[in-house]
């Protein structure tokens, strides 16, 4: 069983629904005693950092998190569940999670993209992840933030995304930890084989 957490501020539905077109069985947890029995956490997130993060920490979510990660289990951040995973972000004033080193800030200005940056892209390749099949092409995703994570450790990163003349970080990976900036569950065929390529990754 895969474990949607419910802190408020996700696109619940859209995940459920492509972890069960693929054949995941899932359900929300908004209470973090509900993951003793889960096989791997889903931590999508739409909205503002600070809310975000304050939601989790008054669902008691901070330290169950923490505790997940250091023993090693399956959890998968969506868009503002990456920025989570930080230290921190110039969006807010409140502390991250901390389960990644580093920040997350807002895109550089680029004449000619817009911010939010919103729309398709694709992935750029970085380091081996679970998540993309090294063989295919690089597969287009579904973009939209107006921030982005800059780890400490660029060993973490596993795919960018082009955006005027730079790269952003796209996707980030630590062992069981892995993370994406753009939303699989509005990817299309793509993102249904990104979760898909988790999926069969999990212990």
């Amino acid at each position: 069983m895969i474990g949607v957490i419910d802190y408020g501020m996700g696109n619940l539905h859209s995940v459920e629904k492509a972890l069960a077109r693929l054949g995941a069985p899932c359900r929300r947890i908004d209470q973090p005693d509900a993951c003793r029995e889960l096989r791997a956490l889903v931590l999508p997130g739409v909205g503002a950092f600070d809310p975000a993060v304050e939601r989790l920490r008054q669902g008691g979510w901070e330290a169950p998190l923490r505790q997940w990660q250091a023993d090693g289990r399956p959890l998968l951040g969506i868009c503002l569940g990456l920025q989570l995973l930080f230290e921190g972000s110039d969006e807010g004033q409140q502390p991250g999670l901390g389960l990644l080193a580093g920040r997350v800030e807002a895109l550089p200005e680029e004449p000619r993209e817009p911010r939010p940056h919103m729309g398709w892209a694709p992935l750029l390749p970085d380091r081996p992840t679970p998540l993309l099949d090294p063989a295919a092409p690089p597969p287009w995703m579904y973009f939209v933030h107006s921030y982005a994570a800059v780890p400490a450790d660029g060993a973490c990163i596993t795919a960018r995304a082009s955006y005027g003349a730079t790269t952003v970080v796209a996707a980030v990976g630590c062992g069981a930890l892995q993370a994406v900036q753009f939303h699989p569950e509005k990817s299309g065929q793509a993102g249904l084989q990104l979760l898909q390529h988790w999926l069969a990754s999990l212990p």
